[in-house]
């Protein structure tokens, strides 16, 4: 059945935690380290949302390098983004070191053989510095710095020519950068500033700041339960970028998540497409 791969996702989202007692073990390294091992925690935190979003839909459908191959404008969307802090205060200046990775992946589940349309590889590095801005009217949360990479791990297919002499052009895209962020917050309204400019070669895609722009501005608000997010990104040279919507609600063990995307770069492969979509599903961090 062609919806075999995505109803394997199921079970995971039923899993309840096993119990293990602990209470008689004497060592208190040992327990400590059981209780560790028991939360899931060896310093690994969510760092952007982790979602699973079953349907999506485009406005249009999706194209594709592969002449057989046709895609729907229904899919389905995941992401697993997760942070570790590797260093503290060696400036001292408070500030705190992490390294993370996000895994963002489209998936075709609704055709034949449900393939991934596109996935991409997101590492950084980042350092995060406070700041107690209690009397200024922008109330100065912190200000972080990044050293960043995204790609979708595919390779350079400019030169390779397939059967029926068919040049597919180049399947690689990818980009690295330098980002920094200016958060500031006004009681429940929390304001990201971003500015980023990419270093080394964009051979790959060498007009994608066209599409992605330099910066960036993203508003989250919190009312009661209910987190909104609004985001804008672009060129001011080239009118083009994109804005993101999302809204989450907490449920029993996660989150309804809804997304709300129109622009360019929603994927790499597609950074100089514009797609209008809509995705519903799942959030299990915020």
């Amino acid at each position: 059945m062609k919806y075999i791969h995505f109803l394997l996702f199921i079970p995971l989202l039923l899993l309840s935690e096993q119990s293990v007692d602990i209470d008689d073990v004497k060592n208190l390294k040992t327990k400590s380290s059981m209780q560790k091992w028991l939360d899931h925690d060896f310093g690994l935190k969510p760092y952007k949302t982790n979602y699973l979003l079953p349907y999506g839909y485009a406005e249009t459908p999706y194209t594709t390098n592969v002449p057989t191959l046709e895609y729907k404008n229904i899919e389905a969307e995941l992401q697993v983004s997760l942070m570790l802090q590797v260093g503290h205060n060696l400036l001292g200046l408070r500030e705190k070191y992490y390294v993370s990775y996000t895994h963002q992946a489209f998936w075709q589940i609704y055709i034949e053989s449900a393939p991934f349309r596109e996935t991409t590889y997101n590492p950084e590095g980042f350092v995060v510095f406070p700041i107690e801005d209690t009397t200024s009217i922008f109330g100065l949360r912190s200000l972080k710095f990044t050293l960043a990479h995204k790609s979708n791990g595919q390779p350079d297919t400019s030169e390779v020519v397939f059967a029926n002499n068919q040049n597919l052009g180049n399947l690689s895209r990818s980009i690295n950068y330098v980002k920094s962020t200016l958060r500031l917050q006004h009681d429940t309204l929390v304001t990201d500033i971003s500015a980023w400019v990419p270093i080394a070669s964009l051979d790959d895609n060498p007009d994608i700041m066209d599409y992605m722009g330099y910066t960036s501005v993203k508003f989250t608000y919190f009312l009661d339960d209910n987190m909104f997010t609004f985001k804008t990104r672009g060129n001011i040279s080239t009118s083009k970028g994109a804005i993101e919507l999302t809204y989450s609600h907490p449920l029993i063990h996660n989150n309804l998540y809804v997304k709300f995307f129109s622009g360019y770069m929603e994927s790499l492969v597609d950074y100089n497409r514009k797609v209008t979509k809509l995705s519903v599903g799942f959030s299990f961090s915020r």
